[in-house]
């Protein structure tokens, strides 16, 4: 309700977006923008039964609070809103840099998403396959973790599993790292893997399979040199792959 509560007065909103699609009502909670989906009623399939306490919770709220501020509202009339910065921007970045340095590159503008184990491994399948190229891509992806899991995040996870494919490779490397120079649960930006990354992690005495499993990729990349720490950034448009074939 943070609209309502600046009372009409003009407000400049500029966002740097960190979600797919770069819709407004969803890039940082979308504090200032109409939430277009809150005016549809809840298809079947939206519906979740909440616990109990949470239950309680809604029930005690005042109804304003509970109720969709409406889409027709006059305190959105004054703010001017603009996504300043995306994923196709870091992406586009990525472009102009490697083409100064001489590179051919292919750009993919298809946001990667889903499971970062199988993402890893058909990003490295699409780079071992193709002729002499710099790829980029952009996106995030996911990780399940096990019950007991050990270090790491979703581009480490993602660079482990494309290494397993890169194995043995040598004319081929893939980064995968976040924008805003974090990952997961340490404190490095991702990876940068090659075809002998295996064969480092393994005379360290780590199992690329088993710090896949165990979800402890930060382990096996630390062991094996591969880790990249850029340290923050001051900005988060999602995360970068960029991988290079080379002649």
């Amino acid at each position: 309700r943070l609209a309502k509560h600046l009372g009409g007065r003009k407000v400049l909103n500029l966002m740097i977006s960190d979600v797919p699609g770069d819709e407004t009502h969803i890039i940082g909670s979308g504090l200032l923008s109409p939430n277009p989906d809150l005016q549809k009623p809840l298809s079947e399939a939206q519906v979740i039964e909440l616990p109990n306490w949470a239950d309680q919770l809604l029930n005690e709220l005042p109804a304003e609070t509970v109720q969709a501020p409406a889409m027709t509202d006059a305190c959105f009339n004054t703010i001017d809103t603009y996504v300043i910065a995306t994923i196709k921007d870091a992406k586009q970045a990525a472009v102009t840099v490697a083409q100064s340095l001489g590179y051919e590159v292919i750009l993919h503008q298809e946001i990667i998403r889903g499971d970062a184990l199988a993402t890893g491994k058909e990003l490295a399948h699409t780079l071992r396959d193709s002729g002499p190229a710099l790829h980029i891509w952009g996106g995030e992806t996911t990780v399940r973790l096990p019950e007991n899991c050990g270090i790491g995040g979703r581009n480490q996870h993602l660079a482990l599993a494309a290494a397993t494919v890169l194995d043995g490779s040598s004319d081929c490397w893939l980064l995968a790292a976040g924008t805003d120079g974090s990952d997961g649960s340490t404190a490095d930006a991702g990876a940068m893997v090659d075809g002998k990354t295996l064969s480092r992690g393994s005379l360290a005495g780590f199992e690329a399979e088993k710090a896949l499993a165990e979800a402890n990729t930060g382990a096996f990349l630390a062991a094996s040199g591969d880790l990249v720490r850029t340290g923050p950034t001051g900005t988060n448009v999602m995360d970068l792959v960029i991988g290079l074939r080379s002649l």
